[in-house]
């Protein structure tokens, strides 16, 4: 918890006024009880209605005051927890965003979304309250202790007794709740995690029909939350009877204490309601106090488990390289890349060279571990062994960023973005013109998707780009990476929904261009490789062959069972 203090940094001032003004309102309402007494002594005792008006109003402006104060508080401490959460929440984007994929795959989308929104929240909810009450709760418990004392010291001493007692029924109820709060956190999260994985798999669960064993399974996990909830409960229910007895005895001694003390002289019956509703405050103070350390337990819990994000070190070590252009060379030596606890690596013994401008095909069957090659060229996994250069510098040394800006990726899951069409085209170059944009969407055979929609690049795309069917989405998402102008275009099974004519003219389309970029087709499509410049075969992780589609055709038994079982066809004009 300590070490995200630093984000609190600037708001000192609200971190000085809000337990402040939460203080003068404690002061405030500590002077009631003996406004009252003077009521109840002077007023009431003596017949003078006058009297009791004037203490009524002097207790209403108390009561005003003090309200003016805990609202000042509460404006001082939202201010400085709300701007601690803003600025928490995105330093912690930022770093998972600095994170590999293989860091983001070990900690589990489900795991970040909880970091970024509950534990965040809760965090928020920890300072905000402990600016509030940290003070001002233990401030009001001596405080009206001080009080008690000056009005008797004997009936003070019935004070002294029970503050011990509360304190010990309170805190022990809390050091009990405490951990049984962390597992039912723990159970929230595992519940929410099972909810996401419902949500995004929900295709999927019913096309095997499998609704009923998540149904099944959700449940379990909801009534085990539901039964940590529950004990947690009915100890933490313990505490109000349990401190209402306690205070009650105290009251009822208190009573006694104070009638002897009435009727010998040695004390009015109005004290005796003042220290009647010191006793009230206490109770109420000591409830919150504890309530108040439960809140800080989960928030430093929640805390911690941030400060875990915060703490992982990104793979990798961006180098300082940053080159104007790139000629795209690319050269894979004795590479080896495995993802994090895996028995085995996901490539191995990988080598090749990419020429500038040449079109290298991808494939394989699935799980071969096309998509792990393409994502060593930007830096996205780390190599266990080997190395990937661009250009004859190794990747890991170029600058992380200033190396991706020159690199077009369409992913496997075409992801487009709410907002209109053109916004998501300039995710490519923010600063590119309509002209740009338009020859991007002709290479990428998208102008008649572009055309057909109202306002065309003004046109609105849904949240995953919902209006749009798959093959448009990969269209445009390929649109977006030519944008950039890239030295390196990756297309990663990008073009699958497309018809061949269609995927046959965007390849023509990219040769075609003036200084085509070094292209990389990964595809389980022998006819979107075919006329590659060198076509890689990986079967396994490790390369089967590498070379032109004749070449593999009468070398290559792997590369022959993926091409005859597209083709037929030929394979029986082959023989």
């Amino acid at each position: 918890m300590t070490k995200l203090l630093k984000y609190m940094k600037g708001y000192g001032k609200e971190c000085i006024l809000g337990p402040l003004f939460k203080l003068l309102e404690a002061t405030f309402e500590l002077m009631v009880p003996l406004v009252v007494a003077r009521i109840v002594d002077e007023g009431i005792g003596g017949g003078d209605s006058g009297y009791v008006v004037r203490m009524c109003l002097v207790m209403i402006l108390l009561g005003a005051v003090g309200l003016v104060c805990a609202v000042t508080a509460q404006y001082f401490a939202a201010k400085a927890a709300v701007g601690f959460a803003a600025r928490l929440r995105h330093s912690v984007m930022a770093h998972i965003l600095r994170l590999s994929y293989s860091q983001i795959d070990t900690l589990g989308t489900s795991t970040m979304v909880t970091r970024m929104t509950s534990d965040i929240n809760q965090v928020q909810n920890g300072v905000n309250l402990t600016l509030r009450l940290l003070l001002r709760s233990p401030f009001v418990v001596f405080g009206a202790m001080v009080m008690a004392f000056t009005i008797d010291t004997q009936a003070a001493l019935v004070f002294a007794g029970v503050i011990p007692v509360l304190c010990l029924v309170v805190f022990g109820i809390m050091l009990i709740t405490m951990p049984m709060y962390r597992r039912i956190q723990s159970g929230l999260d595992s519940v929410t995690s099972a909810t996401r994985q419902n949500l995004t798999g929900v295709r999927v669960l019913r096309a095997f029909r499998m609704e009923a064993r998540e149904t099944a399974e959700f449940q379990d996990r909801t009534e085990q939350l539901t039964a940590r909830q529950l004990s947690a409960g009915r100890i933490s229910a313990l505490m109000n009877p349990m401190t209402f007895v306690i205070v009650n005895l105290a009251v009822i001694l208190l009573i006694r204490v104070g009638a002897l003390k009435v009727d010998s002289g040695a004390l009015t019956q109005g004290l005796v309601v003042a220290l009647y509703n010191y006793m009230s405050q206490i109770l109420v103070e000591l409830i919150k106090m504890a309530n108040l350390i439960i809140n800080m337990t989960k928030a430093a819990a929640c805390a911690n488990r941030i400060e875990g994000i915060l703490e992982i070190v990104p793979d990798g070590v961006s180098g300082d390289a940053c080159p104007d252009t790139l000629a795209g060379k690319v050269e894979f030596e004795n590479v080896t890349a495995r993802y994090a606890g895996a028995a085995a690596p996901a490539l191995e013994h990988v080598s090749f060279t990419a020429e500038p401008g040449q079109t290298i095909g991808i494939i394989g069957g699935t799980g071969s571990g096309k998509t792990t090659l393409v994502n060593l060229i930007p830096g996205f996994y780390p190599a266990e062994s080997g190395r990937v250069r661009i250009d004859g510098v190794d990747v890991q040394a170029y600058d992380t960023v200033a190396l991706r800006e020159k690199i077009g990726i369409v992913p496997q899951k075409a992801v487009l973005f709410h907002g209109t069409i053109r916004d998501n085209l300039r995710w490519g170059n923010a600063d590119a013109t309509d002209d740009a944009l338009w020859q991007a969407l002709d290479t990428a055979q998208a102008r008649e998707v572009v055309k057909d929609k109202a306002g065309e690049l003004d046109g609105e795309i849904e949240q995953g780009g919902a209006n749009f069917s798959g093959g448009q989405r990969q269209r445009l998402t390929i649109a977006r990476a030519l944008v950039r102008k890239p030295a390196i275009l990756i297309l990663d099974d990008s073009a699958s929904a497309l018809d061949y004519a269609t995927d046959a003219r965007l390849r023509m389309a990219i040769r075609g261009q003036k200084n085509p970029p070094t292209t990389f087709i990964v595809s389980q499509r022998a006819a979107s490789v075919r006329y590659a410049d060198q076509i890689v075969v990986l079967d396994d992780g490790a390369v089967a062959g590498i070379g032109t589609h004749d070449t593999l055709l009468e070398t290559c038994p792997v590369y022959q069972e993926i091409y005859y079982s597209q083709f037929p066809k030929e394979a029986q004009e082959n023989g």
